[in-house]
């Protein structure tokens, strides 16, 4: 009996390999890119390309173990979940508010260690932030929101309480 549980496990385990989600893989150019409205600095860019983009863009890297089941469907799950939190590929096409409230939403996150998940890190290990790049993600998040402030009225950024 146990023989065959282990058996129709194993089966089970092979036949899942070939089920795979769609790919988080834009192609082409991203018309509503945060970088189209908001300066990036480079190293600012370099920090959110190894340690945000992978969940929070269009366009994810995906390591070897993602061709693995349930691997991928675990993956698949929390890329899902970061664009539904922020997507930096579709971030102009959202309103003032939207826009105004993920960059606090950003430092609160970043200043907390909440950003970027420890199951990523722990696998990312170059993802993990210093407390430079801390910082410096802070000031540009800084910076985007102080640039909203000067472009628009303040109550078309926060919403009234």
């Amino acid at each position: 009996m146990i023989k065959k549980f282990f058996l129709l496990l194993l089966l089970a385990l092979v036949v899942i390999q070939f089920i795979h989600p769609k790919r988080n893989k834009a192609t082409g150019e991203q018309p509503n890119y945060i970088g189209k409205a908001h300066l990036i600095p480079g190293d600012v860019k370099l920090i959110l390309d190894k340690a945000c983009n992978d969940c929070h863009s269009n366009n994810t890297h995906y390591p070897w173990y993602s061709k693995l089941q349930p691997v991928d469907w675990w993956m698949d799950k929390h890329v899902k979940d970061g664009k539904r939190h922020l997507n930096y590929d579709e971030y102009i096409n959202k309103s003032l508010r939207y826009q105004y409230h993920k960059m606090e939403e950003t430092i609160e996150m970043v200043k907390e260690g909440e950003m970027p998940l420890d199951s990523y890190t722990w696998m990312h290990k170059d993802a993990k932030l210093t407390a430079d790049e801390k910082n410096k993600l802070i000031g540009w998040a800084e910076s985007v929101m102080d640039s909203m402030k000067a472009k628009y009225p303040i109550d078309s950024l926060i919403r009234k309480k």
